[in-house]
């Protein structure tokens, strides 16, 4: 996997993969080593990459990942106790265009985040910001 600040169409190739893994292997199980995607960018924005991106992928069907054990919100988000997250950045994957002015800002910064991953918005260090 190459890092979101370098090429991100190789991130979509990884969930595409993740999709047609179950059709051709029904129950594999696969592991992602989530830190990938945020290998240089900066240190504060590399949560919300890997969040992020666990869930993206937990929709296509990963079965695990290796993380930072000590990213509280990422292990929330895994244990399924931030379905609000896990709506919302499903619901962009979908093709659903949320209202920004009504969700809070740390919703603002998933769908942003989202929209990075997925290629509608580019890379840039200040992607949250904008």
């Amino acid at each position: 996997m190459t890092p979101v600040n370098i090429q991100q169409p190789q991130l979509m190739s990884l969930m595409a993969f993740q999709e047609m893994l179950q059709d051709i292997a029904p129950g594999a199980k696969s592991t992602c080593g989530l830190s990938n995607i945020s290998n240089g960018p900066p240190e504060h924005l590399r949560p919300i990459l890997n969040q992020t991106y666990m869930v993206m992928l937990q929709k296509y069907g990963m079965y695990s990942v290796i993380a930072d054990p000590l990213d509280e919100q990422l292990a929330a988000i895994a244990k399924g106790q931030r379905q609000d997250i896990v709506d919302l950045i499903y619901g962009i994957m979908d093709g659903s265009d949320p209202d920004m002015g009504s969700l809070s800002k740390e919703l603002q910064d998933y769908a942003k985040t989202t929209s990075v991953i997925l290629g509608k918005s580019l890379y840039s260090d200040s992607w949250l910001e904008v």
